[in-house]
């Protein structure tokens, strides 16, 4: 199976517990995406890599038009049925891969999205898209888990995810994401940095990890050095703590 299909397929039949996740459903940085939109008048804003729409449901009581926009078909439908349950009628979804957006050039004002990245095949393709079919002087906003300074913390952290789930691609350094948007020529910036409790039984069961690879978790966790448990915060029951930031560029 390739990557783009194992994306979809493991996010195709998860999309309702996504929609109902609170950790995708709250946040301060949802409340920061719809100040940033109602900023802009009439603004048309593309989600890219929606999900269960939460960035998407942020932006549209401030936006002339959002177009949610998914790999994964089942995410699109769960997002246009809650978008109905919502009275969102200007919310509407597209597939498609983030490297590959079905889109006239200078079509947005903003291009949003949140917990999506770390899935991307080609992240430098996907921001030369992104900057193709931003509008001149319009604004990029990209939420997402981070990936540690420090390489012990990282390798622990980047296997934690993958043995979560297959789809996995890398959680990019905060001075990743900086040289990543300049190559594609944005200016960009860290915006906020925050920590994200992840309650392990929740985490798993929401990406239906299999039992051999939840248990592998547990033990790469628990053999951690000490550092790598302090840094990640965690606890006997194998919750711990990710670092996420939100990157701004123009």
């Amino acid at each position: 199976m390739k990557h783009d299909d194992q994306v979809a397929d493991a996010f195709g039949t998860t999309a309702a517990a996504y929609l109902t996740s609170p950790t995708h459903a709250s946040g301060a940085d949802l409340a920061t995406l719809a100040d940033e939109i109602a900023s802009t008048p009439d603004a048309d804003v593309l989600d890219l890599g929606c999900g269960a729409g939460h960035a998407s449901f942020a932006c549209a009581a401030h936006a002339r038009s959002v177009v949610a926009y998914d790999l994964a078909e089942p995410m699109l439908a769960t997002v246009a049925a809650a978008a109905r349950e919502r009275g969102l009628a200007n919310i509407r979804t597209q597939q498609g891969a983030a490297e590959r957006l079905p889109f006239a050039d200078a079509s947005f004002d903003w291009v949003v999205s949140r917990m999506s990245a770390h899935h991307w095949h080609d992240v430098p393709q996907a921001l030369a898209e992104v900057r193709r079919v931003l509008k001149p002087g319009g604004g990029v906003l990209f939420i997402d888990v981070i990936g540690a300074d420090h390489p012990l913390l990282d390798t622990h952290c980047q296997a934690s995810e993958v043995l979560r789930d297959g789809s996995h691609v890398r959680n990019y350094r905060a001075d990743e994401w900086l040289a990543l948007f300049a190559a594609a020529g944005f200016t960009a910036s860290v915006r906020e940095r925050w920590r994200l409790s992840i309650e392990f039984a929740s985490w798993i069961a929401r990406m239906r990890t299999p039992p051999e690879r939840a248990q592998a978790i547990r033990s790469l966790w628990a053999s951690a050095p000490d550092e790598v448990r302090e840094h990640y915060g965690v606890q006997p029951d194998g919750s711990f703590m990710l670092d996420v930031a939100m990157v701004e560029a123009r």
